[in-house]
């Protein structure tokens, strides 16, 4: 990190934003051309968890590449100034890399999507029909190295 006074290195700190994060943008590469998705997703344990369409543009490309970048951030504001520019912004984020593999198992993928829910509400049972597991991808990514940032807080 370019700016070391910005590095957030405390894991209460990053944990505290990967779990008030409520979008989390992933980052997948095929032949060299980046791509990023935001989704909805849970964390849990040092992992990532998303489910998907079985069928997709990521789908296909976590399956030629595993290895991932994600990131989230949270308490984004805008930071006005009478120069324009000394304008910045206010956040707290986190960037992360790791490996995604496809769960298969429905007794994990029903843990997974928990770990999701759970994420969004404070319930932490659900009840999933074994034809809509069945239907739907279920990710868990392995996270490898994580660092936090934060700016103007």
């Amino acid at each position: 990190m370019r700016k070391r006074e910005k590095e957030v290195r405390d894991k209460h700190a990053i944990e505290s934003v990967m779990k008030r994060a409520t979008i989390c943008r992933i980052g997948l590469s095929e032949n060299d051309v980046p791509y990023v998705v935001p989704l909805n997703f849970g964390y849990k344990d040092n992992c990532l968890y998303f489910h998907s369409a079985k069928e997709g543009k990521k789908i296909d490309m976590m399956r030629k590449n595993n290895t991932v970048c994600f990131e989230v951030d949270v308490d984004n504001e805008l930071v006005r100034a009478e120069n324009p520019c000394k304008w910045s912004m206010k956040y707290y984020s986190v960037i992360g890399f790791g490996k995604a593999f496809f769960l298969k198992d429905s007794k994990e993928k029903r843990q997974a999507l928990n770990i999701i829910m759970e994420h969004y509400t404070d319930e932490s049972s659900f009840e999933y029909p074994e034809t809509a597991l069945d239907s739907v991808a279920v990710i868990k990514v392995e996270i490898d190295s994580i660092t936090g940032k934060r700016s103007g807080w």
